[in-house]
């Protein structure tokens, strides 16, 4: 079955990096566009950044342009998103998912369990 296990959360003071990893398995990575997400409490999970199959195409959301990178590494079979000049508003426990898309066009994802990235003021 679909697994993805994120890691690379933790605390870092604000202008701090970090790197958080999505390990996948069970399904064949390299065919599918992979995405980050993350949700503070009482808010709406929000997308960060996105990677398509073959990592030819990328985007971003607009708070994270130009300090966000995402990569992938498909003979690893892992999602990566580097975090440059994190903000406290940034903290939140941040999300790896596969998507999916179904013959109706929508979008199916398989999520995670998420790791934590809190910022220091």
């Amino acid at each position: 079955q679909v697994r993805l296990v994120e890691s690379g959360g933790g605390l870092v003071q604000a202008g701090g990096s970090l790197r958080l990893s999505c390990a996948a398995s069970g399904f064949t990575f390299s065919s599918y566009t992979m995405a980050w997400f993350r949700q503070t409490p009482g808010k709406e999970r929000e997308f960060v950044a996105a990677i398509n199959w073959n990592g030819g195409s990328t985007g971003y959301a607009d708070s994270v342009k130009c300090r966000f990178t995402v990569s992938r590494d498909d003979s690893k079979n892992a999602v990566y998103l580097q975090m440059n000049s994190l903000k406290p508003d940034e903290t939140a426990v941040y999300y790896c998912n596969r998507q999916t898309v179904l013959s109706s066009g929508s979008y199916h994802y398989d999520w995670g369990q998420g790791t934590q990235v809190t910022v220091s003021s």
